[in-house]
């Protein structure tokens, strides 16, 4: 039986560009270290990131579509003087949880939700906290963890 690579989709709310650049910098640097494929998609912002993944994963059912084995949320949130940052980022959290448990589906969550820019560098950075990176590896282990529990190959 030949095993077939395992396939991701990062789905990236581009709300910040150069944050969203080092996120998605690191998470293909993770992918591609473990092996594995990826296709890329973005949305304006993180918000988004939840319906993305939910329509995707629809589509990977029809003949048509791609059959992802995860997806990979990247994002930013930055804290403004309004009551917006929480309804962004627990909703987008929430989202993207509901469809984890829902769908168990594999999620990697990447996206930021931080106070200030600087904050959000220093998470973002692969030559810091590398978020990206581990938004990817989490969603590649949780990959692994349904395989075995589901008696599949890995």
């Amino acid at each position: 039986m030949v095993e077939e690579k395992i396939r991701l989709l990062i789905v990236e709310g581009r709300s910040y560009s150069g944050i969203s650049d080092e996120l998605l910098r690191g998470a293909v640097q993770a992918i591609e270290a473990y092996g594995a494929e990826h296709d890329v998609i973005t949305v304006s912002s993180a918000l988004q990131i939840p319906g993305a993944v939910a329509l995707a994963e629809e589509a990977g059912h029809r003949p048509i579509g791609v059959q992802y084995d995860g997806y990979v949320a990247l994002g930013c949130v930055i804290r403004g003087e309004t009551y917006h940052f929480e309804i962004v980022a627990n909703e987008t959290a929430r989202g993207l949880q509901d469809l984890c448990i829902g769908k168990r589906l594999a999620i990697g969550f990447g996206v930021l939700t931080v106070d200030e820019e600087d904050q959000a560098w220093t998470r973002a950075r692969v030559s810091e906290g590398d978020r990206g990176g581990a938004a990817a590896k989490a969603c590649l282990e949780t990959i692994a963890l349904k395989r075995q529990l589901l008696g599949q190959p890995r």
